[in-house]
């Protein structure tokens, strides 16, 4: 995958770590792909675009790589806390696997602790690990729930994606402003005043 961090004298390096056998492989599939598609695959323009593509899509995909219950268990506090906990306008960006086309838009997570809270960091990283997989929006809604609620055994877990997919604005039905918004609830959340508190707290500028 691809690190980006500060050196020792506080200047930007960029470290890549990739598997160099998928990408070797991933390379050689995408060169016969544009052998298909272009007239001229060998131009100055193109001549590096798989090997480019082979990266690009093994970072996409890296959330196959990461387990979401480690991230979550490694900042797992006992706290006597038990009020609705928000991460809202999370950015997320996916892969819709019926056309590996882009989906993008943003994560609202929240969830009522039962003696254990979470790193905020941490609900907003789990989210990229499912993100960062061959989706469609719908499941990934239920699993980035799911991993919360089996992990931190909470009152109740909510979560609400609102996004863009590019397999209905560039090709398909061509709707270029539509967005498509999932949710999920468990515990609490399923009574209909703490369901409406966050969906209020959600929409709401509290700044």
């Amino acid at each position: 995958m691809e690190i980006s961090l500060n050196n020792s004298k506080g200047a930007y390096q960029k470290i890549e770590k990739f598997d160099k056998e998928k990408i070797k492989r991933l390379e050689e599939h995408y060169k016969e792909i544009l052998k298909i598609l272009v007239t001229d695959p060998k131009r100055e323009g193109l001549e590096k675009t798989p090997h480019r593509m082979a990266k690009s899509l093994q970072f996409l995909l890296q959330g196959y790589e990461t387990d979401p219950v480690k991230i979550l268990k490694s900042a797992m506090f006992k706290e006597n806390y038990r009020q609705m906990v928000i991460v809202k306008d999370i950015e997320i960006y996916s892969m819709c696997e019926h056309h590996m086309l882009p989906f993008f838009g943003k994560a609202h997570v929240a969830y009522i602790p039962n003696n254990y809270i979470t790193g905020l960091s941490k609900i907003a990283r789990i989210v990229d690990v499912f993100a960062r997989r061959l989706q469609v929006q719908e499941r990934l809604t239920s699993q980035i729930k799911e991993c919360i609620h089996e992990t931190l055994k909470p009152l109740g877990v909510a979560v609400v994606i609102e996004a863009q997919h590019l397999c209905m604005q560039m090709r398909g039905v061509q709707k270029q402003h539509s967005i498509t918004t999932t949710s999920d609830f468990t515990g609490a959340f399923e009574k209909i005043a703490t369901r409406e508190e966050f969906i209020r707290l959600i929409g709401s500028k509290l700044s």
